[in-house]
């Protein structure tokens, strides 16, 4: 009887520490709720001042450095704490000021604007912006790569390249000119009548062998 009046204590035991492991936070609710707020903001702003070639991962590198993001503040966010309770409260918080800042932002342009920046126009009417490239950190060599995922052989077929705040690109082709929309209109009118006058012309006889 003692055995098993033991052996009951210590299950209890053992279901009493691994529910206190789960769910007992080491930090104050108030501090859950504050670290993801604090490291969210200062996230944005730090994309913002470092620019959109981030968000745009042109390279390995940018893929490390968003990788290596989350990691780097993890430690921040959720401090000394692993339970179950201060996980949850943790992507509450996260959730909710990232709710509350795109609430805002529809709300008011100026802020989108100060918030999120502009778009930045790189390649015009098939010339490039070299002082725009610089500011982006970007080479020739990305921006080609970029037009190319696009179709598009070379910068002179395109009429607008803009990297917009959210890392993505938008290109535009140039349009052909009237001149040359007449000149390829004319020449498949050319070659629809040679159609015609091959099938019209009579085939000379075969010779019997």
């Amino acid at each position: 009887m003692a055995r098993r009046g033991r052996s009951r204590y210590s299950h209890a035991m053992m279901h009493s520490v691994l529910f206190e492991n789960m769910f007992h936070m080491p930090l104050s609710i108030a501090e859950k709720l504050l670290r993801p707020v604090i490291v969210y903001l200062v996230l944005v702003v730090l994309l913002r001042i470092f620019g959109k070639r981030e968000l745009a991962q042109l390279n390995p590198f940018d893929l490390v450095v968003l990788l290596s993001l989350s990691n780097t503040v993890q430690n921040a966010i959720i401090g000394d704490d692993n339970s179950v309770t201060g996980g949850v409260i943790g992507a509450f918080s996260l959730l909710t000021i990232n709710w509350l800042v795109v609430r805002l932002l529809f709300r008011s342009k100026d802020l989108t604007h100060a918030l999120e920046g502009s778009s930045t126009v790189l390649i015009l009417n098939g010339e490039i912006d070299e002082r725009a490239l610089d500011q982006e950190s970007l080479t020739r060599e990305e921006l080609l790569s970029v037009i190319h995922k696009q179709g598009f052989e070379g910068f002179h077929q395109v009429s607008r390249c803009e990297l917009e705040p959210n890392g993505t690109f938008y290109v535009e082709a140039i349009e052909p000119s009237i001149a040359e929309k007449h000149h390829a209109d004319l020449m498949a009118r050319l070659d629809a009548l040679q159609a015609q006058v091959a099938a019209l012309t009579p085939r000379p006889p075969q010779s019997a062998a």
